[in-house]
């Protein structure tokens, strides 16, 4: 978000107690999963597919380092501008709401009446519950009950851009390592192992940032991640026997 939302802390009546929830981390966790795989997918296919044509050693590693450097750049760019988008229609959202409090007040306490009523308060409840929380901040709860945006979920372009761009390089410098260790005539073979292997390991890392079960998240970037190498081997191979 460019801005800082008016989202919280809310104050406890316990004191300071804060718990630690696992989806504040989402927004920068699927940043930095979708970087790190797409770092290590992508620069692996290249690498395999340039070698499959029967390229140099040294053609693999130009390509494979042209390959973290554009896809690092890439990345950063796409996930600034998606995510800005979405911070974009948040701002327009909260100015808008801002707008309808200061114009219509009951028409808006209605509407989050009928909001907690939805959730099963009945309307005497809701009434109470609309006049104290809009009275402590109206257009905070407003956002977090009408348009769902808070301060843990809140759109932060520079963060994505970032953690993508630094989570992509990191992938990609693994398989560019790879290839620069293994002899010519192995490289293919040398490349997938080792890249299936990395993808095996982040899945399983992003499943314990995420607290989830690590079975799925594994097999679904091992199974994508070589079927892209598998599909870049065999077109590479074909160029190159073309050629």
């Amino acid at each position: 978000m460019t801005g800082t939302l008016p989202l919280g802390p809310w104050p406890s009546a316990r004191g300071d107690h804060r718990e630690a929830h696992l989806v504040s981390r989402t927004g920068w966790l699927r940043a930095a999963v979708l970087g790190a795989n797409d770092g290590i997918v992508s620069t692996a296919s290249l690498i395999i597919g340039v070698a499959a044509s029967g390229a140099t050693h040294q053609s693999i590693l130009v390509s494979g380092i042209a390959g973290l450097v554009a896809g690092a750049m890439s990345m950063a760019a796409g996930e600034y501008v998606s995510v800005s988008s979405q911070a974009d229609t948040e701002q327009s959202d909260l100015a808008r709401e801002k707008r309808e409090l200061a114009s219509d007040p009951a028409a808006e306490r209605d509407e989050l009446a009928g909001i907690y009523e939805s959730r099963g308060l009945d309307p005497e409840t809701a009434r109470i519950v609309v006049s104290q929380m809009t009275a402590f901040d109206a257009l905070a709860t407003h956002a977090r009950d009408e348009l769902h945006i808070t301060d843990m979920t809140a759109a932060r372009p520079v963060t994505a851009a970032l953690a993508s761009a630094a989570t992509f390089t990191a992938g990609a410098s693994l398989p560019l390592l790879v290839a620069a260790l293994a002899p010519t005539t192995r490289i293919v073979a040398l490349e997938a192992l080792g890249s299936l292997l990395f993808l095996a390991a982040l899945g399983w890392l992003g499943a314990l940032a995420g607290g989830a079960a690590p079975a799925r998240p594994v097999a679904r970037v091992i199974f994508w991640g070589a079927l892209a190498m598998a599909i870049t081997a065999g077109i590479g191979r074909l160029v190159g026997t073309a050629v």
